[in-house]
């Protein structure tokens, strides 16, 4: 027989049981990456820093990026390796300077004249097919390519003065593997050493300036401060380089960060444009530390006519290499038609 006062009881003790024994929920462990950028410290607050931040606040927990610099965990030209390896779990770098193992290496970093503008680079991946050629080179070697984008022109600047092509004869420069073989024709030397080292070495003798970036850069490292010149002539309009992660850890990520991973990359591409862009502009016509110098048109014709024979012969090198010079031949005749501003002419 139920009675009020055992009914009472009974939902009492029924509703005490289900409060004192609730569903058991396990929080997900915080997945943990170690990702190293080729760019030092001032260089990186802007090239990579702010994408990481991005990840790491919108992750809100489940993901959590430790940044490292230039050469911190391994030197740039073993990134690479590392990554394979999964020594490192994702690496912001171009193909040339981390020593890609596949045809793309020489196209990342400076392709001599191959871009004039820091937005040709997400046209020609995501307009022209370069996207998918990246992606699946780097299937092949067990490596997760996720996005590319251009950022700042590759200038020269030196402590000497240069106003015609004789003046690059000798010249030392710190530059990226494809540039420096391509600069070699014309004198250039160059050398080879860590990021972090270049500033010194040009105060020791051992390099006479840098090929390897726009003014943006040279003023925000401490370059400026070591060199006298800047060529507003560059041998390539904008760096190609690259977000990659180790595939493994890719394929364990859940999907929603993923998401949150491309988010953070593409918001760090819309950064850098305008900084770079900005950048440019600004220290050319202000700057007070770095003298502009040019070499005339009619005498760097020489040097535009050089960059297709060299696209020539890297296309003979293979059928992917063949495709990408082709790439960039159908993109440049478009743009040199279109005329200014996709155009220097």
């Amino acid at each position: 027989m139920t009675t009020r006062r055992n009914f009472i009881r009974t939902a009492a003790l029924g509703g005490a049981a289900s409060l004192a024994a609730p569903a058991i929920v396990r929080a997900q462990d915080t997945i943990k990456w170690r990702f190293q950028t080729y760019a030092g410290a001032a260089l990186g607050e802007h090239v990579t820093k702010p994408v990481i931040d991005y990840i790491n606040t919108a992750a809100k927990g489940e993901l959590e990026i430790e940044l490292f610099y230039a050469d911190q965990i391994v030197p740039t030209g073993e990134l690479f390796q590392a990554l394979q390896r999964g020594t490192i779990d994702a690496v912001h770098s171009d193909d040339d300077s981390m020593a890609s193992p596949t045809p793309l290496q020489q196209f990342g970093g400076y392709f001599p004249l191959a871009t004039k503008h820091s937005l040709d680079v997400p046209v020609l991946f995501n307009q022209y097919g370069l996207a998918d050629i990246w992606r699946e080179e780097y299937a092949k070697v067990g490596v997760t390519w996720l996005s590319a984008a251009g950022q700042d022109p590759c200038n020269f600047n030196t402590k000497k003065e240069v106003t015609s092509l004789a003046d690059l004869d000798g010249l030392k420069l710190y530059t990226f593997p494809t540039a420096g073989r391509f600069l070699t024709q014309f004198g250039v030397v160059p050398v080879s050493i860590p990021y972090e080292d270049a500033e010194v070495a040009v105060q020791t003798g051992e390099l006479d300036g840098m090929a390897w970036s726009g003014i943006t850069e040279d003023y925000t490292v401490g370059w400026a401060n070591v060199t006298d010149y800047f060529l507003t002539n560059n041998i390539s309009g904008a760096w190609i380089g690259s977000f990659f992660v180790n595939e493994g850890r890719w394929a364990d990520l859940p999907e929603h960060l993923k998401a949150i991973v491309m988010a953070g990359i593409e918001a760090g591409h819309t950064y850098r444009n305008q900084w770079y862009w900005g950048g440019e502009a600004s220290l050319r016509a202000k700057g007070d530390k770095l003298k502009l110098r040019s070499i005339p048109q009619e005498e760097w014709k020489v040097v535009e006519d050089a960059a297709k024979v060299f696209w020539d012969e890297v296309a003979q090198e293979g059928e992917v290499n063949a495709k990408i010079v082709q790439i960039f031949r159908d993109y440049n005749d478009v743009i040199d038609k279109a005329g200014p501003p996709y155009s220097f002419g």
